[in-house]
């Protein structure tokens, strides 16, 4: 769940960016671009979904912006890996049709009308013989929402730290890495890491069945992921379509709606990672997701691999300066930050080895806390210098084996505090 931001105005969304002194942007989602998407009552804006929750979203919407990047001068080249991906697809078969690239938009999840869930970027191209074929893909490597970057980077990072020829095999697809992503949104985690790791295997919880379909049909996630409650999934087959945007990862990207405590005590799947963003449209973390005595919480361990298994949990940050009613009151949740960490540290680690942490969100209040086994338990400042150090070390190597247009290190630096 993305919260407000510390300032609001377009000149400051650009002045804080940390693209701002380069010579060129490298970064589609860096955070320059923000103010194409932050404001959506803008004129610019459209609403493209928009349908009632049944699961304390109220009303679910999803609102189209136009956006700058890429330039016209590179669609050429997009329509030519399409058409190049269809080739494949379909050989043996006449393919003279050409795809044409229609647009890119940024495409925002709403619930309430209010709160802001998530932040895409979708590609829009169609085929020249068919112009009604319009197929939308969410650009995977585009994460427009700092805290998403921030999870990711803190969470590759540690777990390199205690295992880094598993994230080295598996980006590689060398080794199948395990993962868990509770709370889909518009399913930006999910969708990076089956992408950039081509060994990684992730399942997907999402309570509201309403965001699945919005993911779908509004912001571009693979229509393929979607599995029954058999588990098996939705479609037998994908279209051709679906083929060309997304063979080789839709795969490996399944997409259960379920209740998160419920999918846990019943699973019997093993994850080297799980990544927990499950906000409710009051911008509430739900409870039973955090509360010691749950039987979610008090399952997750067996869960998580006893080596090296690492969650990370986007939270609403404590730290927001001075006492302010109005910040609060749009915050829920930050109060509890110090008993949520603490409730996960002592469920996973406890008096064994391993070790948690917090880092803080640069422009928004959020707080990703991350809490792994492995690496020993830091014990004293020198300890927790230690493993600061390691996590500075890995975040270079992973920014580097993934080839990331943002910086992992600049996530992990930003205001690292032990939870001890």
């Amino acid at each position: 769940m993305l919260n407000v931001t510390r300032f609001s105005t377009k000149s400051n969304l650009r002045r804080l960016s940390t693209a701002i002194n380069r010579r060129r942007i490298e970064d589609d989602g860096d955070w320059f671009y923000s103010s194409e998407w932050w404001d959506g009552g803008s004129s610019n804006s459209h609403t493209v979904f928009r349908e009632a929750s049944h699961h304390g979203n109220g009303v679910v919407s999803v609102l189209a912006h136009p956006s700058s990047k890429p330039d016209r001068f590179y669609w050429p080249r997009t329509e030519k890996w399409l058409d190049q991906r269809y080739a494949e697809i379909s050989a043996g078969f006449k393919h003279d049709d050409k795809f044409r690239v229609s647009g890119y938009q940024w495409r925002t999840l709403h619930f309430n009308d209010f709160t802001r869930q998530s932040t895409v970027k979708i590609l829009a191209a169609y085929r020249e013989e068919e112009p009604g074929s319009l197929c939308v893909m969410q650009q995977a490597n585009c994460l427009a929402v700092p805290y998403v970057k921030s999870m990711i980077s803190a969470g590759l990072a540690t777990i390199s730290s205690c295992n880094y020829d598993l994230i080295k095999n598996a980006i590689h697809g060398k080794q199948n890495m395990n993962i868990l992503c509770i709370g889909h949104g518009g399913g930006s985690i999910p969708l990076f890491l089956a992408s950039k790791i081509q060994g990684a295997v992730v399942h997907i919880v999402e309570i509201d069945p309403i965001v699945i379909s919005a993911s779908v049909q509004a912001m571009g996630f693979p229509a393929f992921s979607v599995m029954t409650p058999s588990g098996k999934r939705v479609c037998s087959k994908p279209n051709l379509l679906d083929e060309v945007m997304w063979k080789g990862t839709h795969e490996r990207l399944l997409l259960f709606n379920s209740d998160a405590e419920k999918f846990i005590l019943e699973s019997t799947n093993v994850y080297d990672m799980i990544f927990i963003d499950a906000y409710d449209g009051d911008d509430i973390f739900p409870r039973k997701l955090w509360d010691p005595q749950s039987p979610f919480i008090q399952a997750l361990g067996n869960r998580l691999h006893p080596d090296h298994g690492t969650v990370v949990v986007n939270l609403h940050s404590d730290d927001v300066g001075e006492p302010n009613p109005f910040i609060h009151s749009l915050l829920p949740m930050g109060k509890y930050v110090s008993r949520v960490c603490h409730a996960y540290r002592d469920a996973l680690v406890g008096s064994g080895n391993g070790f948690a942490y917090t880092v803080s969100v640069p422009w928004v209040y959020n707080t990703s806390f991350v809490v792994c086994r492995g690496f020993g338990r830091p014990e004293g400042g020198s300890g927790w210098s230690m493993v600061l150090n390691n996590l500075t070390s890995k975040a270079l190597e992973v920014e580097k084996l993934l080839n990331l247009s943002f910086s992992c290190l600049e996530y992990i630096k930003r205001g690292f505090t032990p939870v001890i």
